[in-house]
């Protein structure tokens, strides 16, 4: 028997597939996995994982890595956790096609809509195309650690045919239709896994307008479909605004049946309405009944969490006078001044949190501020630690009742905790009734998907991107506020699912014939670090950022990247051109 380049030996392997764990090794010749058993020979390089996981590389199909793929080719943090590929050009935003003179208005759109800073993405892209295909070609060109695979943003097609009328959310014409439909097709040919539209008054530009698309209608909606379904390649994925989610089921089914494509938005519970995620899901089981089964709802793991400290991009005294008259100082000097004791005394005064002098070029609508910092009850002081289904009596209001403090005071100790580095955790959909009952039932539903990790995103203020990791340490592991559930179902949810979603047939398992993308992890020791602040982007940008442990080895495409949680320097990671052919079962 000959030798192997690498061999995995004694591991409990988590296939992938459903099915419950196995004792086997696993065998790698270059970027395939060749044998799976107990007698697969040596290999040039062994790993002992005996009482560790083996599993697939974790796939995480909704990422925004469009700007950090050009500078970042470890596409950080989503490789410390085990992701081995990631799907871009998410919500209608990104960077291609694009007019050298709409470039800058890309980059605004992208920091608008994603909070990623934009002096970063002025100073780190270096823009060496105009077409799609001329930008698949030029992120070809760098080296990655992982796969990555790239969608067709509506807001930059819109933005390149119909240049300020796109921007300004005029109707298209059947002219503006038939080109976006054929820069879709061009790029599908190319490769690309899809096309992604913005349709949620959550995402604005810098003007506080709606992002180019938001009212598109159903025959410029429908006429980029068929580029989807002419070409049988490619997913239609959206963000919705989640109250209108019922209401959007019906042309959302049509088009799913139209182009014989999936179809997938954002389903999660919202404050407003809790039980309104139920009127989606009962939507996606009557899609189902009809014989439309590729309409598909999309979930987060955990609840967004907005993240609020005194660096972050929102927190609850932003919009106090007093704290108003700090915010030109640098970080350091503001945590001086804050420190002291006549600067807290006029912070908390009152006990309560005002927000009535927010600042007109604050990074937040005024009104999402008054609903942050009325709602106590769903603040979470870290403190060091990462409790993402925490009692509502730890929460700020909880913690005001049984202390008799004031919650302005709680939030202030808060926010200074660990020399003000201090965070609060904000679950901003998915905890209504401060349990995880909904997104359990949400992720156990037939037609919903894992997603909405944002990796790349939002770098003020969340920090999800680790959602993979957690996934198995708290649903599988830790839970105690309700149900665990079996870790093949989790491995499952977060590789062959999310993998197929977008026809990647190729990986998302451990079978003989298939990617050789596989994590070795310490299960008992998997843990999350707490979210911290970086300044690691060009031009000293930060990003809100949240590492792992216990991952023993991360393999992509046969190579180790990282090793006891350190990068190796390996950069196999490619571009994905179009859905990836499987092998027989």
């Amino acid at each position: 028997m000959s030798k192997h380049e690498l061999v995995i030996r004694n591991g409990t392997v988590v296939d992938g597939s459903g099915e419950a764990p196995f004792t086997a090794d696993l065998a790698i010749d270059g970027d395939r996995i060749v044998a799976i058993g107990s007698d697969v020979g040596d290999g040039d390089r062994e790993i002992d994982a005996k009482g560790l996981l083996v599993t697939p590389g974790w796939v995480d199909i909704h990422a925004h890595y469009d700007a950090q793929a050009t500078w970042d080719p470890m596409l950080s943090p989503s490789s410390e956790h085990g992701v081995t590929t990631v799907v871009l050009g998410n919500c209608g935003v990104g960077f291609a096609p694009v007019r050298e003179s709409l470039r800058d208005e890309l980059i605004d759109l992208m920091e608008a809509v994603e909070d990623i800073p934009g002096a970063a993405m002025h100073e780190g892209i270096k823009w060496e195309w105009e077409t799609f295909p001329e930008f698949m070609n030029a992120l070809e060109r760098r080296d990655h650690a992982i796969d990555y695979g790239l969608q067709v943003p509506h807001c930059a097609l819109r933005s390149y045919v119909m240049g300020q009328r796109g921007i300004d959310n005029e109707t298209a014409t059947k002219g503006d239709i038939q080109e976006m439909k054929q820069i879709v097709q061009e790029a599908l040919r190319a490769g690309a896994l899809g096309f992604s539209t913005s349709r949620t008054e959550m995402h604005n530009t810098l003007k506080g307008d709606p992002v180019p698309g938001t009212f598109a209608d159903h025959d410029e909606l429908f006429g980029i479909g068929e580029a989807l379904a002419e070409e049988k390649a490619g997913v239609f994925q959206m963000s919705l605004t989640h109250r209108e989610v019922p209401g959007e089921m019906g042309w959302m089914k049509e088009l799913a049946k139209k182009t014989g494509r999936i179809v997938t938005f954002n389903l999660q519970q919202i404050d407003e309405a809790p039980d309104l995620y139920k009127e989606a899901l009962r939507g996606l089981d009557e899609a189902r009944e009809e014989g439309i089964t590729n309409l598909r709802g999309q979930f987060s793991g955990r609840p967004v969490g907005v993240m609020m400290g005194w660096e972050t991009s929102i927190h609850p005294f932003l919009g106090h006078p007093e704290y108003v008259k700090l915010m030109k100082l640098p970080i350091a000097d503001r945590l001086d001044v804050l420190r002291q004791p006549e600067t807290k005394a006029r912070l908390i005064e009152g006990g309560e949190l005002r927000t009535d002098a927010l600042p007109k070029n604050a990074p937040i609508p005024a009104v999402f501020l008054q609903f942050l910092a009325a709602a106590t009850k769903k603040m979470y002081p870290m403190g060091g630690g990462h409790d993402y289904e925490p009692d509502p009596s730890d929460s700020v209001a909880g913690r005001a009742k049984s202390s008799g403090r004031a919650p302005a005071e709680i939030v202030y100790d808060a926010l200074m905790d660990q020399g003000g580095k201090g965070l609060l955790y904000f679950p901003l959909f998915g905890y209504a009734t401060s349990r995880f009952d909904a997104i359990e039932e949400t992720m156990l539903h037939p037609q919903t998907g894992l997603s909405l990790a944002d990796g790349g995103a939002h770098c003020g203020a969340i920090c999800d991107a680790g959602t993979p990791t957690f996934m198995l340490m708290h649903w599988a592991r830790d839970r105690k506020r309700g149900e665990q559930l079996p870790l093949e179902f989790i491995v499952k949810r977060q590789t062959r699912d999310t993998a197929h979603q977008y026809g990647l047939f190729d990986r998302g398992e451990l079978r003989v014939g298939l990617k050789a993308d596989v994590n070795v992890i310490d299960f008992e020791n998997l843990g999350l670090e707490s979210p911290h602040m970086r300044h690691d982007f060009p031009a000293g940008g930060r990003r809100l950022y949240q590492g792992a442990t216990g991952y023993r080895a991360t393999i992509a495409s046969g190579k180790i990247i990282f090793e006891n949680g350190e990068a190796t320097g390996a950069l196999p990671g490619k571009l994905i051109r179009g859905s990836q052919p499987g092998v027989e079962a």
